[in-house]
């Protein structure tokens, strides 16, 4: 039996089971919309309306024919009929805020720890706890399906508030670059093992590839995506620059900016910046798309080195074929996996059916496949039996099934092969955890101190970050003013919580 089939047949027993038993029990309960209360396994299930928010950043102008045949599917299955509610991305986490704040009443909502932060609502009681009972009646597909270190990251004060959507979980640090010059000056992949190894090929490319930049850099910088490969370390706030370790057995909290590895960091940046081998507008450069759409970019560096980044790179790099060189082994960091997730609103009427929901979009391919990709023939054509190609002006091609749910059970798009959807998935098996794996820093006793060392951050760390200044001139001047700032306190703050998480979970 295909893993699709395995998928519905095993949901559509569930709820049949649960269908027999109300109809055992008595026959039907009437009525039931939005707001009739919650499911319960001895009645039938009542036809309830979900609404679900998710960001877009696409507009999809046929939307209400896919939502149509998403809720021939759910209301078969579930009873239930879905509100697709996309909002842009760009104010989708102000939008919900807002909804939150106002305690507006929602069923669904995605959720991230870098857009509608996942932590911070769950901490403001925004969200419904889904353990114990919840998940193990109502989600059994999502409790087979997710892997233990998945359930472990998604705690928040050791509790879960929101549903993965499944995808690579893993970070792995490196270089992805051009293809023509990995090939026209003969680097071998296996000879980068540090990022100082890559400046002998930075310097040729600055030679012979005139209007060529060799590493493409902006005004954020480096450091926190190249942070392992400077001796472990993770960070735990990245507004505040802190973090700890991995190897360290006492999880004991640093301030980053005063550490050796950070200035080994901004010594080598700035030798590439003198010596023009990085672009001498990043600091003040915002996005370096345009450079790598029209091929003026050698390389730069990435933090998610999944299988395959190559072939999803090489639009970015203007259709020029890329070559990833990863100087880290795959690891999982909690922010890693808490990237893209679904949580149900405390003022949903019907959290069970939301629930129910979720582990049939998680679970079953053909409502996944729907949501993702549109309806077959109308949006999309199949190349074979697992991969499909857009039809140009369809009306829907959202193209962002990790915002929808498990990525491992929806069609390929044109270009991506099974091969490499396999290696992600027993890399995520595989990769090494967080020593901090579930541990989620609450910010809200240091707010004031964090927004005064972000404010020193933007004046000394675009310049510094990305090789602008020399840091014997400005890094001790950076690490006073943070001190200056309060970054003690926080340093503090976040250590107590840590050693508190510790006990709890007998670290």
């Amino acid at each position: 039996m295909s893993n699709r089939n395995k998928w519905t047949s095993g949901l559509t027993l569930l709820l049949s089971s649960a269908l027999l038993l109300s109809a055992c029990g008595g026959g039907k309960e009437e009525g039931g919309t939005s707001g009739s209360g919650s499911d319960s396994s001895d009645q039938e299930l009542k036809p309830v309306e979900l609404s679900w928010y998710y960001p877009q950043w696409s507009t999809q102008p046929d939307l209400k024919s896919v939502e149509d045949a998403v809720n021939k599917i759910t209301q078969e299955k579930i009873n239930a009929t879905i509100r697709m509610k996309p909002i842009d991305g760009g104010s989708y986490g102000q939008k919900l805020n807002t909804m939150v704040a106002s305690n507006e009443k929602f069923d669904i909502a995605w959720t991230s720890f870098w857009m509608f932060d996942y932590a911070q609502n769950a901490r403001k009681g925004a969200f419904t706890e889904l353990d114990g009972a919840m998940l193990d009646k109502y989600a059994p597909n999502l409790r087979k399906t997710l892997p233990d270190v998945v359930w472990q990251a998604l705690k928040v004060d050791g509790k879960t508030y929101g549903i993965l959507n499944y995808q690579t979980i893993t970070n792995r640090e490196g270089f992805l670059i051009q293809k023509k010059y990995v090939d026209k000056y003969g680097i071998d992949p296996a000879a980068i093992k540090e990022v100082k190894d890559m400046e002998p090929f930075f310097e040729k490319i600055k030679a012979d590839e005139p209007g060529t930049i060799p590493f493409s850099m902006t005004r954020g910088g480096k450091f926190e995506v190249m942070k392992t490969s400077f001796n472990n370390l993770e960070f735990i706030s990245n507004q505040a620059l802190i973090g700890i370790y991995r190897d360290d057995a006492d999880l004991r909290v640093v301030d980053i900016a005063t550490t050796p590895e950070y200035k080994e960091y901004l010594e080598l940046m700035h030798n590439w910046y003198k010596k023009g081998l990085i672009n001498q507008d990043a600091p003040m450069l915002k996005s370096d798309k345009e450079n790598l759409k029209v091929g003026k970019v050698a390389s730069f560096f990435h933090n998610v080195l999944k299988p395959g980044r190559e072939q999803e790179e090489k639009t970015a790099f203007g259709g020029n074929e890329v070559v990833a060189i990863p100087i880290t082994e795959p690891f999982v960091g909690t922010n890693t996996i808490i990237q893209s997730m679904q949580a149900i609103s405390k003022t949903s009427a019907n959290p069970e059916r939301a629930l129910m929901f979720l582990d049939l979009l998680n679970s079953d391919p053909e409502l996944l496949n729907l949501v993702a990709f549109g309806i077959e023939d109308k949006h999309y054509t199949k190349v074979d039996e697992n991969t499909v190609k857009p039809i140009p002006d369809g009306g829907y091609d959202p193209n962002q099934t990790w915002v929808f749910g498990n990525g491992f059970i929806s069609y390929l798009r044109e270009g991506q092969e099974q091969e490499i959807r396999d290696q992600t998935l027993q890399e995520n098996e595989a990769a090494q955890p967080s020593p901090i794996l579930g541990f989620t820093f609450d910010p809200q006793s240091v707010l004031t101190e964090i927004a005064n060392i972000q404010a020193v951050g933007d004046q000394f760390g675009p310049p510094l970050n990305t090789g602008a200044v020399d840091p014997n001139e400005k890094l001790e001047e950076f690490i006073s003013k943070r001190k200056t700032a309060g970054i003690g306190k926080v340093v503090e703050e976040v250590q107590k919580q840590l050693d508190e998480w510790k006990k709890q979970n007998k670290q």
